[in-house]
């Protein structure tokens, strides 16, 4: 471990920079450090949850006055996807970092950085410091610019304790489920495999593209979808459109989705299982130009529920003995935002009378009454409000539902006219993201969008679809971020056990004594419904269970 501390007289800004390589015999951590981190008036971190997780620290000890230099990069410049401290000093500095791989090698020969010289270590890490105290001005003063200080102070730095918490707390995997599935999905693979291998007529290595290519359009003659410059495109776009072909195309999907589920996911959270029996994945602010968290090391957010199969994964991940998982989302909280954000007068009114969103829309699009929608058109009428939040054409719609273009278009045509505000909105979202090159959510997340100023029509059309969604999106993930922190400090102020675990985008999972399940269920509903104040009733409904699956 290597350290440097500018900054040293009180009422200065403190500013930390270590290199977790290797452990040395640093100064007594709480007497001394810590220390100076409190009696200062800010302590600027570049990292600041991972100087958390070197440090273990206890949430009772956490350094409170402290500003985190990567985070406030992230919302200045929110389109970037990766802040790595170089790029800040060359953005917000004169200084030019030493790119650490040529210090310290590359893969085996790659050497722990008290290892190099002591001149280059302490050059390196004085301008890393001077990166992170340089930088801390002009990327207030950008914030404050854009009316996103208030966003980043309220409610991204509060959540990183919250994240630290969650990551620290982790996750009980119960490996006996894990590998049960495991076996159960290599004998249905193996099953698929037999069929596809039937249907073509010979063996091949499935996985291949070029073999399966071979087989698809060489050897049974189906039609050729797309090349690319070593063969046949195989990918699953092609597939589908080569569903109605073949029944081999549906078989390939299967093994493909099967396959996929048991390396990534029942074989592939094996070794992120430590010796506490848990997985600790990592929740990531600074990814998502939405504002969206993201789950890394592994990604629990991504676990493919649409597939039963998936589903069952979820049986792996268990509370710990006497406990039990508090489970609450909220009722499509991405419509309620457009409800709220366009003020459509019938939209707000049917979330505020409670009645079904998509029976609503049906009974607006279909001209029929309310008791006399089918399920077949509450079915499209959900399609249809969930698409137009991500701004869906009418050829997307006509994939989705398999219906004509011409048919799926009358339908949006027919929402607009039901919901004219909505129209409106998106409209003038569009036509002022052209203008201003960017869109904003409720709390002043703001997202560029450069695909406006394309030239090309595809590139322009994505940029609208982003520009549609993302005040949609971005507000949801914000009121989201809110709960979290809301639910975190209740925890804590009522002095419960119970710990707040997962957030998988709008649902929260907190694990609790069963001694604590009433009171929590009720906390965490009531927080959740109370984040935030809008047009529209926010709705959490919340569950308990005994594993994960239950919870859905």
């Amino acid at each position: 471990m290597s350290l440097s501390v500018s900054g040293m007289m009180k009422k200065e800004p403190v500013c930390y920079v270590y290199e977790p390589d290797q452990i040395l015999g640093l100064i007594d951590f709480e007497n001394d450090l810590l220390a100076l981190f409190k009696a200062s008036d800010k302590t600027l971190f570049y990292d600041y949850k991972k100087f958390l997780h070197e440090f273990h620290m206890h949430e009772d000890k956490l350094v409170r006055n402290i500003e985190y230099v990567h985070l406030m990069y992230y919302l200045a410049k929110p389109n970037k996807g990766s802040y790595p401290s170089l790029d800040l000093g060359l953005n917000y500095t004169e200084i030019t970092l030493h790119n650490l791989d040529e210090l310290l090698g590359k893969g085996k020969k790659r050497i722990a950085f008290d290892a190099i010289k002591e001149e280059d270590r302490l050059n390196y890490m004085a301008q890393a410091s001077t990166i992170i105290f340089d930088s801390y001005k002009p990327l207030t003063d950008a914030l404050s610019s854009d009316n996103v200080l208030g966003l980043y102070n309220t409610v991204e730095k509060p959540l990183l304790v919250v994240l630290y918490s969650m990551e620290k707390e982790g996750i009980q995997v119960d490996t006996k489920v894990l590998k049960e599935l495991s076996d159960g999905l290599a004998g249905e693979i193996d099953v698929l495999e037999k069929n596809i291998y039937e249907l073509a007529g010979e063996e091949f290595n499935i996985k291949s593209p070029k073999q399966l290519g071979h087989i698809l359009f060489d050897v049974m003659g189906l039609p050729v979808i797309k090349k690319t410059k070593t063969g046949y495109s195989t990918n699953a776009d092609v597939l589908d459109k080569l569903k109605d072909k073949d029944p081999i195309i549906n078989q390939i999907l299967h093994y493909r989705q099967l396959t996929k589920l048991k390396s990534t996911y029942t074989d592939g959270l094996f070794p992120y299982v430590l010796a506490d029996g848990k997985i600790h994945t990592t929740f990531n602010q600074t990814i998502a130009a939405t504002g969206r968290l993201s789950s890394t090391e592994p990604n629990l957010q991504n676990i493919p529920i649409r597939l039963e199969q998936g589903r069952l994964i979820r049986k792996a991940f268990i509370p710990a003995e006497d406990h039990v998982f508090i489970d609450a989302d909220y009722s499509q909280i991405e419509l309620r935002v457009l409800a709220h954000i366009s003020e459509d007068d019938t939209f707000m009114e049917a979330y505020r009378n409670n009645l079904d969103i998509h029976t609503t829309t049906a009974a607006q699009v279909f001209h029929v009454d309310f008791d006399q929608v089918t399920p077949s058109m509450r079915r499209t009428a959900k399609a249809v409000n969930f698409g137009i939040v991500y701004g869906i054409s009418d050829y997307g719609l006509s994939r989705d539902l398999n219906i004509p273009i011409a048919e799926s278009r009358e339908y949006i045509e027919r929402y607009f006219e039901k919901y004219p505000k909505v129209k409106a909105f998106l409209d003038l979202t569009v036509a002022k993201a052209y203008d201003d090159g960017f869109v904003t959510t409720m709390y002043n997340r703001k997202r560029l969008i450069p695909e406006l100023s394309s030239s090309n029509y595809m590139q322009r059309q994505g940029g609208e679809r982003i520009a549609m969604n993302t005040p949609i999106q971005g507000s949801a993930a914000d009121i989201i971020k809110i709960a979290m922190i809301k639910v975190y400090k209740r925890l804590n102020k009522e002095n419960l056990k119970a710990k707040m675990i997962l957030q998988v985008h709008d649902e929260l999972i907190i694990e609790a004594p069963k001694s604590e399940e009433a009171k929590v269920m009720a906390l965490l509903q009531e927080e959740m419904e109370s984040a935030v104040s809008l047009e529209v009733p926010l709705v959490a409904e919340a569950l308990t269970a005994s594993n994960w699956y239950e919870a859905k």
